[in-house]
């Protein structure tokens, strides 16, 4: 029986990896299908990390020692597709793809979430070029530089007045003339002098070159008229993909305490209303999507396993 199964492979769970393993549990294993890292993997530079500064990096090159520096404790990688997990009596069942099954005193879940893709033309070509989901990420690369923010909700608004205090002005397309966001949060955006509203109209393409992003063509959906604007960032919040099937039973019922937006409901440090069970990262309720949150969040999860299995000895 593992001590602790780890269900997937970004920096919550390479964290709670780490942590489980040097913290002196003998039989540890991180499930995840590709080569450990998450998200991060996918950015072209890492400036906000505390601690690395190192700018030629990228997200994959800053992900592989950390991959290095928890193997060599003695976590164990398993490349297998985590399908549910049930808890039966004191200890959790995890049942793999296939029907294999393995059992686990304790559980940390971190299969986190995806930004939502907006499906116009370009975005998958430019994404990590200029195409970005993450302002906080971002945002200081287009310094003093005009870029767009696509989206109408809480997260789309918030974020248009962080980059408004970096960005010379930031231009907020919408496909409604109405917004979803909060009242307040719209009231507050409407304020900001550079934050300029482009409603009634959808990104219809990213275009770049070699180089990356250089400019964004957006539809008028009333006169279908299209509007070329140059910028060389392009911000995306259209929702996020909460990553929690493996939380649902065989009734797709959610074996844990959840929040409306299909998150998962912990404490402060990272309970779910089952005991033994742990999430950490993205996953959770109030995320804040950041890599070292997400690091810290694994790090208070694993502590919190071993505990309660000290506990339960």
């Amino acid at each position: 029986m593992l001590d602790c199964a780890i269900i997937g492979g970004g920096p919550a769970g390479l964290t709670a990896g780490l942590y489980t393993s040097r913290g002196g549990l003998k039989n540890v294993s991180l499930f995840e299908m590709g080569v450990p890292g998450g998200q991060i993997t996918k950015s072209s530079e890492i400036e906000n990390y505390p601690g690395f500064f190192d700018s030629t990096k990228t997200g994959l090159e800053f992900m592989d020692t950390w991959q290095k520096q928890c193997f060599a404790f003695g976590l164990k990688h398993e490349m297998k597709k985590v399908d549910s997990v049930k808890k039966i009596g004191n200890h959790f069942v995890v049942i793999l793809e296939g029907g294999e099954t393995i059992e686990a005193k304790t559980v940390i879940v971190s299969t986190g979430a995806v930004p939502r893709r907006a499906g116009f033309k370009g975005e998958d070509e430019f994404y990590g070029r200029g195409v970005s989901t993450c302002a906080t990420c971002d945002g200081f690369f287009y310094k003093d530089k005009p870029v767009t923010v696509l989206g109408g909700g809480d997260t789309a608004l918030e974020e248009a007045f962080f980059l408004s205090n970096i960005c010379s002005d930031v231009y907020v397309v919408h496909r409604r003339d109405e917004f979803r966001a909060a009242p307040p949060t719209l009231e507050r955006a409407i304020r900001k002098e550079n934050i300029h509203f482009i409603t009634d109209s959808i990104i219809e393409e990213a275009v770049g070159d070699a180089m990356g992003l250089t400019g964004v063509d957006i539809r008028n959906l009333k006169t279908d008229e299209i509007r070329h604007m140059d910028n060389t960032g392009l911000f995306v919040f259209v929702g996020q993909d909460v990553k929690n099937d493996v939380l649902k039973d065989e009734n797709e019922n959610f074996i844990c305490e959840m929040s409306d937006l299909g998150q998962v409901v912990v404490n402060l440090k990272m309970h779910t209303s089952i005991e033994g069970l742990f999430v950490a990262g993205d996953l959770r309720i109030d995320a804040p999507k950041q890599v070292v949150s997400a690091a810290g969040d694994g790090a208070i999860a694993a502590l919190q396993v071993i505990s309660y299995i000290q506990e339960q000895q």
